[in-house]
């Protein structure tokens, strides 16, 4: 096949998978803003088309690796034993109100370790993405740009994203995205400095761990989640 991104072929065949799917969503959208006056009605659309996705994508998904095994926060298929897809949509809520700051998240995971890992904002038209050890990307109008995390550490020029509520807690220019992978994806290309986050489904930060990591943050999961650029002590 044709590379449609800077890396593998295993890396561009998921990212294939990842626009198809993304094409339905585009329309998606469309329906959810003629909702608007429902919410209710547009909760419900949007689960339902996050259901469809899942098994849009697993199909395409299982071209790539055959006998791997899904994880979604809906969902779990077992496969080998060694490889499984993880995927999420994240910043459902977004979606439901019609607000484009959602994402796809799409990991590949090969005996426990993330092997290569995408997150995708349809609407926004932005894709991050990583591969062991190759560093990390973003990808937006055909070229691929490396992205690494800033170096800022000072408390008084940092900003961090957060969801959580334990506002007691939270310093520097804040940020309140309701998209945790994109958030993730921030901290990696230095648009943040740190993102804090009450405990999260992991199928929602599986891609967004592997991006940080390999643009040269950190990232914990403890009480709390925290991902910084790796200059920052929270």
């Amino acid at each position: 096949m044709d590379l449609l991104i800077k890396g593998s072929t295993e890396l561009n065949k998921m990212f294939a998978a990842l626009d198809k799917t993304a094409s339905g969503l585009r329309h998606d959208f469309g329906e959810v803003e003629n909702l608007q006056q429902s919410l209710r009605g547009a909760r419900d659309f949007v689960s339902k088309a996050a259901t469809r996705i899942e098994e849009s994508i697993l199909n395409d998904l299982l071209l790539v690796r055959p006998a791997a095994g899904l994880l979604t926060p809906n969902m779990q298929r077992d496969g080998d034993g060694r490889d499984e897809f993880v995927l999420a949509i994240s910043g459902a809520a977004n979606f439901v109100r019609a607000n484009p700051n959602f994402a796809i998240s799409l990991a590949l995971r090969s005996n426990g370790e993330t092997k290569i890992a995408l997150i995708y904002a349809p609407i926004l038209d932005k894709l991050y993405y990583a591969e062991a050890g190759a560093g990390a990307c973003m990808f937006t109008a055909f070229h691929s740009t490396r992205i690494r995390t800033s170096s800022l550490s000072e408390p008084d020029d940092l900003m961090i994203a957060y969801n959580t509520s334990d506002n007691a807690k939270k310093i520097g220019d804040v940020r309140i995205s309701g998209c945790p992978a994109l958030d993730l994806a921030g901290v990696a290309s230095g648009k943040l400095d740190a993102f804090v986050s009450d405990p999260l489904d992991y199928a929602e930060i599986a891609a967004g761990e592997l991006i940080v990591r390999e643009a040269g943050g950190k990232i914990s999961m403890g009480a709390e989640l925290v991902a910084t650029n790796g200059h920052v002590e929270l």
